[in-house]
């Protein structure tokens, strides 16, 4: 946690651009964003189906497309 404190004569808005930037250089909010957004990893058969799943769509839309359907 980066803690900061306020110095003789100082201002608070000086105060809070070095708590930001003591925070950004620990790296908290990077590995808070990483965190929050990871996702789990699918296992192989249901991305086996997903890859299929896209190719086929894909035959569709160019078909589609082809015969003036899109």
């Amino acid at each position: 946690m980066a803690e900061v404190k306020k110095r003789e004569g100082e201002s608070t808005t000086s105060l809070i651009y070095r708590f930001i930037k003591r925070v950004q250089q620990t790296g908290v909010l990077r590995e808070s964003k990483k965190r929050r957004f990871h996702s789990r990893t699918q296992n192989r058969l249901k991305r086996k189906l997903s890859a299929l799943h896209r190719e086929v769509k894909k035959k569709e839309m160019e078909i589609a497309r082809k015969l003036g359907e899109l």
